[in-house]
């Protein structure tokens, strides 16, 4: 495949709470109301920024998280997003934290900065004025400099508080030699609700969701100078490398004897709806392309797995928010125990652990794996490099997997189960997750485009088994 010269631009930040997502998702609306296609993006393992960008950009939000998937596979990965489900004019990828924080000890590994590198990608960098004007120039003055790899093309001035405050801060942004593109007041009417993990994920709010994201995309119609950040993504280098093909990663894992070909095309019943809305597209793809027909199921509406279920996958979400409405489900809670207890293969990571478990926050749930869940005041956050402890339905023991935790819940654990996963943290050996029969349930989030070969075992394991 030839060079690519497809215009991006990743909207960055000195630190989270500067507003990049909300300016994110109203530029990638407001260029799409201008006729343009634009590919949403997200630097990190984050899955409900990505929601907001799918809802403005009608196509889905996709992750380039060089831990989670390695950094050879980045413009693969951006590429295969553009292209999917049809070209795109112009792809906006926002930044994760800080432009320079990326995974702890590491150097700024999986940062803004490190992806803008990887993908020869100019930085629009938000800053927020709120508590500065002409000091604002210095802090654009640092970060330009910080790292001569990484070029800053434009500055969005956010939160400005009246034109004489816009006017000293740009004179500070004049004196750096970076230009303003863009200049946003402070809006108090223009929010998306938070909750414990983060934004309120879009597929909980709809259509609320909708109405924020227009109230974005105005926002940026009256405030961002769109010709200047498109000319701007226009100045991005040409990627090289091809774009990353999900039938090709997995005839590569085959062509190694890594995994063999499925028995028949098993049906895969894959969780959604509001309580499971953590996702990433590759994993769908990765199936369909493994031989799966993939169905979804929701498991706050639908009374039973779908027809002639060979396999599960319940990811992500906020099942802790819908226990109550999960519990009353009980035709679907015993469907998929009994699935599970026959021998039907299961994938479950993080809310899938908490579904599987026997309750949460007091509320009976599926009872496959013998843990007690509840909602717990510490934060879980953090990438861990993680090694199969058993052999299960993603592959054998001693399988190592890139992955993320991302949790405000515990476990109690009652009965007596492998584990999954064992890493190091801090210096200390850790085991977590769980292997029951043919379910692999944890809290670790992995993403499959790093592990083709998890959907090919998944796959192959969901068509040879009969209950």
């Amino acid at each position: 495949m030839s060079a690519s010269p497809l215009p991006r631009v990743l909207v960055a930040a000195p630190a989270s709470g500067s507003g990049k997502t909300m300016l994110a998702t109203g530029l990638i609306a407001a260029l799409g109301e201008r006729g343009l296609v634009v590919s949403p993006h997200k630097v990190g393992p984050d899955y409900i920024d990505p929601g907001y960008h799918t809802a403005a950009a009608g196509r889905p939000g996709r992750n380039l998280d060089a831990h989670l998937v390695g950094p050879e596979r980045l413009v693969p990965l951006l590429r295969h997003g553009a292209a999917t489900p049809r070209p795109a004019d112009v792809a906006v990828i926002e930044g994760v934290m800080g432009l320079f924080d990326g995974a702890l000890g590491s150097g700024g590994f999986a940062s803004s900065a490190h992806v803008a590198t990887l993908t020869r990608t100019p930085v629009v960098l938000v800053v927020n004025c709120a508590a500065a004007s002409r000091s604002v120039g210095a802090v654009v003055h640092g970060f330009s400099r910080f790292d001569p790899k990484v070029r800053i093309g434009g500055v969005i001035l956010n939160n400005v508080a009246s034109p004489r405050h816009e006017a000293e801060a740009r004179a500070g942004v004049a004196e750096a030699g970076v230009p303003v593109v863009g200049a946003v007041p402070r809006l108090p009417d223009v929010v998306v609700p938070s909750r414990h993990l983060g934004l309120i994920p879009a597929a909980e709010r709809h259509p609320e969701a909708l109405s924020a994201v227009a109230a974005l995309a105005r926002m940026a119609h009256d405030y961002l100078d769109l010709d200047a950040i498109l000319a701007v993504a226009a100045t991005a280098g040409d990627l090289d490398e091809p774009a990353w093909d999900p039938a090709a990663a997995l005839a590569e894992v085959r062509a190694a004897g890594a995994a063999p070909a499925p028995a028949g095309s098993p049906r895969i019943a894959v969780a959604g709806g509001a309580a499971f809305t953590f996702a990433y597209a590759e994993t769908a793809e990765l199936l369909a392309a493994a031989g799966a027909e993939v169905v979804p199921f929701d498991p706050l509406r639908d009374e039973a797995l779908p027809a002639g279920t060979d396999g599960v996958v319940v990811g992500g979400g906020f099942p802790e928010v819908h226990a109550g409405a999960l519990g009353a489900n009980r035709g679907l809670l015993e469907d998929v125990a009994a699935f599970a207890a026959a021998g039907g293969p299961v994938s479950a990571e993080c809310a899938g652990l908490l579904y599987l478990g026997r309750e949460l926050d007091g509320v009976p749930m599926c009872g496959v794996i013998n843990v007690r869940a509840s909602m717990s005041p510490r934060l879980v956050l953090g990438y861990r490099h993680a090694v199969a402890l058993a052999d299960s339905v993603l592959g054998p023991a001693g399988a190592r997997f890139h992955g993320h935790e991302f949790h405000r819940t515990r476990v109690e654990v009652v009965g007596d189960h492998p584990r999954a996963w064992g890493w190091d943290r801090d210096g200390q050996p850790e085991v977590e997750g769980f292997v029951v029969g043919r379910t692999h349930a944890s809290y670790l989030h992995t993403n499959w485009a790093g592990r083709p070969r998890a959907a090919a075992e998944f796959v192959a394991a969901c068509g040879g088994w009969t209950p």
